[in-house]
């Protein structure tokens, strides 16, 4: 086998030959690696390569396959983790100079459960700005993570290095996190899919200062990678008390045959308030028809609930990282500048403000959860641009801000808020040849249903055989 082709197996795909003992753990972590060494000095997806690490889980798990015993979910599979998660004894820089050489006791529950099933870590992913807070894949400590489809162009944040390392065949599977759309936002950038499940379906520690908005999920280049990735990591954990007490579900084994006949779908194109460029519109505007096609009730719409989500994040996203002014002093000139600027917009808000504020984000909420029962699907773009220059906040076209790099990526926010299932789904590419994903977004708790319909429209419009010019 070509051993560029080994980073871009499928979690099944790998154990069948681990099975037939046509490949060995030790075999791909090997060349996984090598790609990983080849192909870094073009995107900077990496924060850091762990080896020893990797080839130490890679021979435990050939053990298990030599002996035949019963193989773990993920046996012998190259995953990442994003640079924002604990991982024992590996430093964890968490995107900014404030912490940089941390070296955690301990691994946060999604990396612990992605370990012991079988899952060799590769190593970190690069994340965008201080602890993720931006969707530009640029860091002060890390610079520019390249888009795998245009040097120097935005691959998304902030789990940029994990949508990069799945689109350039790191392995499989890619951990990432989404406070605002930072699995989404890459992978329609990076042209992979990404899941961000219900909120609690995979427990997320230290439990985030984003009120209840930040979850974890996959970054994969197909649907069933994500589902067994996200049964891995899915279940109740007493160290976040907002996760889910349902157990994993197999996912995986239910997303082949499912119809979209009958099924009622949603359709907006702006939400009744976003800009999206035309390009990305006409792409995701095809998409949407072949859901049509499939036998799919589609009803275009425009949600009353749309046009009150501006001012709610411009407020709850500055909000959420506003007590880092205690950095500043000493900390303010190795910080993003955009960071900086909105941490101190921020301090003129006060304590009865934010919680009149909060008041109407959690009526917009139930607005969204009200709307949903009325269908089984929402789809929308899942960014409103194609990629662009990583050394801005926003496109050239656009209006220019300090810090809101929002305006670009208003359909993901809503959905981390109501703590609904959304997925961007790679739809197609723009004239310049710049992926675009199509966002699906179910009701809570149904994720299945959000990969059902992934999976089918992944049968329908195969996307896994498009390869990154940086990744050949």
């Amino acid at each position: 086998m070509d051993i560029d082709e080994i980073g871009y197996l499928g979690v099944r795909e790998l154990a069948a030959l681990y099975r037939a003992r046509k490949l060995s753990p030790v075999e791909v972590a090997r060349a996984v690696l090598d790609r990983i060494e080849r192909v870094e000095p073009q995107v900077n997806a990496m924060m850091r390569v762990t080896p020893e690490h990797a080839m130490t889980a890679a021979r435990k798990s050939e053990a298990v396959f030599m002996q035949r015993d019963t193989p773990r979910l993920l046996e012998g599979v190259p995953v990442t983790i994003k640079d924002l998660q604990h991982t024992k004894g590996v430093q964890t820089d968490f995107g900014t100079a404030i912490l940089q050489g941390t070296i955690p006791d301990v691994d946060a529950p999604c990396v612990s459960r992605l370990l012991d099933a079988g899952g060799m870590m590769m190593g970190k992913t690069t994340s965008a700005g201080e602890w993720g807070w931006k969707g530009v894949s640029q860091a002060m400590i890390s610079g520019i993570t390249h888009n795998p489809w245009g040097r120097g162009l935005n691959a998304g944040a902030s789990s940029s290095g994990a949508g990069v390392a799945a689109a350039c065949g790191y392995g499989p599977l890619h951990q990432g996190g989404d406070g605002a759309g930072s699995i989404r936002m890459p992978a329609h950038f990076s042209g992979v899919y990404g899941l961000k499940p219900t909120h609690g379906r995979v427990p997320n520690w230290p439990m985030s200062n984003n009120d209840l908005a930040t979850h974890i999920g996959p970054l994969t280049r197909s649907v069933e990678d994500a589902a067994l990735m996200t049964q891995a990591m899915a279940g109740p954990h007493p160290w976040d008390y907002t996760s889910l007490e349902a157990p994993a579900q197999d996912y995986a084994s239910r997303l082949k045959g499912v119809s979209m006949k009958g099924k009622r779908i949603a359709y907006t194109r702006d939400l009744g308030h976003a800009r999206v460029d035309p390009e990305i519109a006409e792409v995701v505007d095809r998409a949407v028809r072949v859901f049509e096609a499939m036998g799919a009730e589609v009803e275009e719409v425009t949600p009353a609930w749309g046009p009150l989500g501006p001012e709610l994040v411009r407020f709850f996203w500055p909000a959420t990282f506003s007590g880092r002014a205690s950095s500043l002093a000493e900390f303010e000139d190795r910080m993003d500048p955009g960071f900086v600027a909105m941490i101190k917009y921020a301090q003129h808000f006060t304590a009865p403000q934010f919680m009149q504020m909060r008041l109407r984000r959690f009526d917009y909420i139930q607005q969204i959860h009200d709307f949903m029962e009325g269908y089984d699907f929402l789809l929308s773009p899942a960014v409103s641009v194609a990629a662009f220059p990583a050394d801005r906040l926003q496109p050239a076209h656009w209006p220019q801000h300090d810090w809101d790099w929002l305006m670009w990526a208003e359909f993901s926010y809503p959905f981390n808020w109501s703590g609904s299932p959304a997925a961007s789904v790679p739809c197609g590419f723009t004239p310049a040849g710049l992926p675009v994903g199509l966002q699906i977004a179910g009701r809570r708790f149904d994720d299945l249903g959000v990969l059902q319909a992934s999976a089918a429209f992944e049968e329908a419009q195969p996307w896994a055989q498009h390869r990154p010019p940086f990744a050949q």
